[in-house]
């Protein structure tokens, strides 16, 4: 029998080699963000026109390889399970794929074949002793395809950290070992405006100490971030783990001592911050990096007690529904998380959702408080799951809330300049 050193040796190989696994009609799995292996994606693109009908599968692509190109999307095309700047203009121009889902369910569609799953690729750790690697920054549905794949391909890479948690492969499941040193892709904080600020005050207020935490990413939830350091005994229990949970630990506000799913733990499924939040994740007994149907199952989250969600949307309409991830009918980003955790949050015992947005768009142009979602807005939270809305002008609960408090509860936190207007339509709507 081979040992561990030598499965590694023996399936050691340069990612134009590792390429000869792939069969043109393939869905390559690529892990989350900066999960995602760039000499393996970086050799895809290169030979692309070698291939036919490559499919490849990633929520949030953070590089815009040379696959993505419209000339070329017959040979190999991108196909999101959530869109970012990378892939959010061939999504609207209709040469990239987009497939509805929801975070927590995505290992779910590829356990039951809905979603095929013929190849990984993905970005993982140094191999221990005992011959695993560590998928840690992209776990999300990475360890379903692992699964279920025909070929997995790792690009193996010591700057990743080797996590805690349901994260880690085996050298025997592996099909190809791309090596690559090179320094994990860092993304910063978002930038915290004047009115993002006042929105973070709003909801940083209403938390909680011993409050269980999940943050998504963006302006407003670092803006709450930033404005809960002085808070104690957090926990958290997230999908995304960033900078701005890493400076609550720095405080000395999150010790995970109150949470009543898996206590004194933070868990998450993917990350996406600094090389300091990657060197803090290595081998760190506080932390354990899940699959997605673990951390973003409502019922799992939600039995934390007091789990607070906080997400962003782009409009909300008169009733709380949430057009989250499209503007119009054109896709912008996706489901995410944010329907998992808004459940979550209810289900929780003390628990509060927050959907935050400034009451404006295009300089106080537009509001984005409306009576109805614009015409072909996908839509994202329902009205039945919408707790709290918060702006810069206020908090609004809808939950219990009738069709017309709602109305008047949103008004009430739109922009000044946009209510009179929107009372008009709610007057013709009859909720006013």
């Amino acid at each position: 029998m081979q040992t561990a050193h030598q499965l590694y040796q023996s399936k050691r190989m340069g990612a134009a080699d590792a390429l000869d696994l792939l069969r043109d009609g393939d869905m390559i799995i690529v892990p989350t963000g900066v999960g995602e292996p760039p000499t393996l994606l970086t050799a895809l693109s290169e030979q692309r026109c070698r291939f036919n009908d490559i499919k490849v599968a990633q929520i949030l692509a953070m590089r815009k390889f040379g696959y993505f190109d419209s000339e070329t999307a017959h040979h190999v095309r991108h196909a999101a399970l959530f869109f970012g700047g990378a892939s959010r203009a061939g999504g609207q121009a209709g040469w990239c794929d987009f497939i509805p889902n929801y975070f927590s369910e995505i290992p779910i569609l590829i356990e039951r074949g809905l979603m095929p799953a013929d190849v990984v690729f993905a970005m993982a750790s140094s191999m221990n002793e005992q011959g695993f690697f560590s998928v840690s920054l992209g776990t999300d549905y990475t360890m379903a395809a692992i699964a279920k794949a025909r070929a997995v391909v790792l690009e193996v890479n010591p700057n990743v950290p080797f996590a805690h948690g349901q994260c880690h492969v085996h050298v025997s499941q592996v099909h190809a070992l791309v090596e690559n040193d090179e320094p994990i892709l860092e993304v910063g904080l978002p930038k915290i405006g004047a009115v993002q600020e006042p929105i973070g005050k709003y909801v940083a207020d209403m938390i909680e100490d011993g409050s269980t935490l999940q943050i998504g990413y963006g302006g407003i939830p670092d803006a709450v971030v930033m404005q809960l350091t002085a808070k104690r005994d957090l926990g958290v229990h997230t999908e995304m783990i960033g900078d701005g949970i890493l400076t609550l630990i720095e405080a000395g506000a999150v010790t995970n001592r109150k949470k009543t799913l898996l206590p004194g733990k933070m868990v998450a499924t993917f990350a996406l911050g600094s090389r300091k939040l990657y060197q803090f994740m290595h081998h760190n007994p506080m932390l354990e990096m899940h699959p997605s149907n673990f951390t973003n199952d409502p019922y799992n989250a939600g039995l934390n007690d007091k789990l607070v969600s906080i997400n962003a949307s782009l409009q909300v309409d008169l009733l709380g529904q949430c057009g989250s991830e499209s503007i119009a009918h054109l896709p912008y980003s996706g489901t995410g998380g944010q329907v998992d955790f808004v459940r979550a949050a209810n289900r929780s015992r003390g628990g509060q959702s927050f959907i935050v947005l400034p009451s404006t768009a295009k300089d106080g142009a537009v509001s984005r408080i409306v009576p109805m979602l614009t015409p072909g807005t996908h839509a994202t939270t329902s009205k039945n799951d919408v707790n709290y809305v918060v702006t810069e002008f206020g908090v609004a609960q809808l939950r219990g809330k009738s069709a017309r408090q709602r109305a008047r509860e949103l008004i009430a936190i739109a922009h000044p300049d946009f209510r009179a207007e929107l009372r008009a339509a709610a007057d013709r709507m009859c909720v006013f």
